[in-house]
């Protein structure tokens, strides 16, 4: 058998590894970028190792532990998470802590906060929860919604909360809650395995990206190919059933079975006499862009935290990282830090188009009014885009989705697989899962609905399908 694998990232690699492994199949791999890993790439920038913003693997999925100690082993590290929210000039430990909030909201504006909460109609008679606002509000009370969720989704998704899914809220953080907040208050988060609020974390010591680098090694060790710098066109059909792909270049590759990874909109797009309503609803799709300012800054010890959420409107950037604060192997010997600020845009929007120099700025900019390297030099600046991020989860998204799902279904030897080419908002242990359940399904025979694998779904937690 052999099969082609488009795109080399947790979903998509970890298909082609565990296709590896099985007598008589052959894997080709077609990467459009340098670099595998997608997102959770690690590059080298000033003689140290950083990721594309923070990655943290914490499943609890038998299977996926399985894959990450065939990979990693012992050349891991658990790093103790601390990460605060950034608002009102403050920072507050996320998650939550009692004598924190009070004494940073103040007793006025707690008591308020409490207040909104009981009085919420909201709590009392459920209400409609289409929307993000509606789904955190019947759970916190708009107050601490605004105070908490309002800034710092808008920025990540470029739409007012209104009109982004609930399905954001059910799947990242369904089981949080007032009182999952106060338990992680009052306990100190013990015994919370609510995956928004885990305490700490494993982690590679050589960056995220070395899971996929591994990956990579172990596909051609046994015969598979993994091509960089290779985008594939178009999936290639006969007869109702994927046949293989064409690349770029116009090369066809053939296949028995085509495991797809890449965005969806790109997917439809490609295919021939695609129904007119399919191909409408493709358009309909929208991802957000992320934009990866990095600093080197001369000096170490500046904040303690992994990650910072900015929720202050003032400040363009929606979170920081400070990859000296994960494990010491990625900075090794140097007394210097890379700081990671992020920008989320649209391809139309202007920030996607500015140039390097002036990202920069911006970046010294927001970290000046975040304060957390006050008259600490700013040595140098480095600026990555990465296109596709976030599958944007606008109000009534699953009508186009669904029609989409519908139709490729219906085509026989093609797999679909991964955040983007699914349309969900996955981390990497899911897009893990994704990967080894569509194998597991290629060479049994067996079938699975792989678009059933969504963030942070209880047999994710739990280890159960």
């Amino acid at each position: 058998m052999k099969t082609v694998v488009i795109g080399a990232g947790p979903a998509g690699l970890t298909a082609a590894y565990e296709l590896s492994k099985k007598p008589g199949v052959t894997v080709e791999v077609f990467e459009a970028s340098d670099r595998v890993g997608g997102m959770a790439g690690t590059i080298t920038l000033w003689g140290q190792k950083v990721d594309y913003g923070p990655h943290r693997f914490f499943s609890s999925d038998p299977r996926v532990k399985t894959i990450w100690n065939e990979l990693v082993g012992r050349k891991c590290s658990t790093v103790n998470r601390l990460t605060r929210i950034f608002y009102g000039g403050q920072f507050f430990y996320y998650p939550l802590r009692i004598g924190d909030v009070l004494a940073k909201l103040g007793m006025v504006e707690s008591a308020r906060c409490v207040w909104s909460y009981l009085l919420n109609p909201c709590v009392i008679v459920k209400s409609n929860e289409a929307t993000f606002e509606s789904w955190v509000c019947r759970r916190f009370g708009r107050r601490l919604y605004e105070t908490f969720f309002k800034t710092y989704s808008e920025k990540l998704w470029g739409i007012p909360c209104n009109e982004l899914d609930a399905d954001f809220a059910a799947q990242r953080i369904k089981k949080l809650s007032v009182m999952e907040a106060i338990k992680a208050m009052v306990f100190g988060n013990r015994g919370n395995k609510h995956m928004t609020l885990v305490d700490h974390f494993d982690y590679p010591l050589e960056g995220a990206g070395y899971v996929y680098e591994t990956m990579r090694a172990e596909i051609q060790k046994r015969g598979g190919n993994v091509w960089l710098r290779t985008p594939v066109r178009r999936v290639v059909l006969a007869g109702g059933r994927a046949v293989g792909v064409e690349l770029a270049d116009g090369t066809i590759r053939h296949a028995d079975h085509v495991v797809s990874s890449m965005p969806l909109p790109c997917l439809v797009e490609g295919l021939p006499d695609v129904p007119g309503t399919v191909a409408q609803a493709a358009k309909h799709l929208r991802f957000r862009n992320t934009i990866l300012v990095y600093l080197l800054l001369d000096g170490e010890g500046l904040f303690p935290d992994n990650w910072i959420y900015v929720h202050a409107k003032e400040v363009k950037s929606g979170r920081i990282t400070n990859f000296r604060n994960w494990v010491p192997e990625l900075y090794g010997t140097s007394s210097q830090t890379v700081i990671a600020l992020e920008y989320w845009c649209y391809d139309d929007d202007a920030l996607w188009r500015d140039d390097d120099a002036r990202l920069i700025e911006l970046a010294r900019a927001d970290l000046q009014r975040v304060g957390v390297a006050a008259g600490v030099p700013v040595v140098d600046g480095h600026v990555e885009r990465l296109a596709w991020s976030y599958p944007v989860y606008f109000k009534g998204y699953k009508g186009p989705l669904g029609e989409i799902e519908t139709y490729l279904k219906a085509i026989g030897n093609l797999s679909v697989i991964g955040r983007y080419g699914t349309y969900k908002y996955n981390n990497q242990d899911h897009s893990i899962l994704m990967g080894l359940l569509a194998a597991h399904a290629i060479t049994s025979g067996e079938p699975y609905d792989l678009w059933s694998v969504n963030t942070d779904d209880e047999y994710q937690e739990e280890g159960g399908e």
